[in-house]
């Protein structure tokens, strides 16, 4: 059984370019979700966190809200 990669939000900023406050902010508007947390509740996201805040950044120089890419990120599932 292969085990999944976590990774911390440093990693995730790190690999994203993005800062810590803006993925805090993704993660409250459920734009993205952690897979799971630490046991001193530190956030951990998986793989698929990245694939998503491609798409968000796309949606964002498309000048969509976060709101309105929320909404479309629910309908693709």
């Amino acid at each position: 059984m292969k085990r999944e990669k976590l990774y911390k939000i440093g990693e995730v900023m790190e690999y994203s370019g993005l800062s810590r406050q803006t993925i805090h902010n993704y993660t409250m508007a459920n734009l993205i979700s952690e897979a799971r947390r630490t046991p001193s509740g530190h956030r951990l996201y998986d793989e698929s966190v990245f694939d998503r805040l491609e798409k968000i950044k796309v949606l964002q120089s498309k000048n969509y809200t976060l709101l309105q890419i929320r909404r479309l990120l629910e309908k693709e599932g």
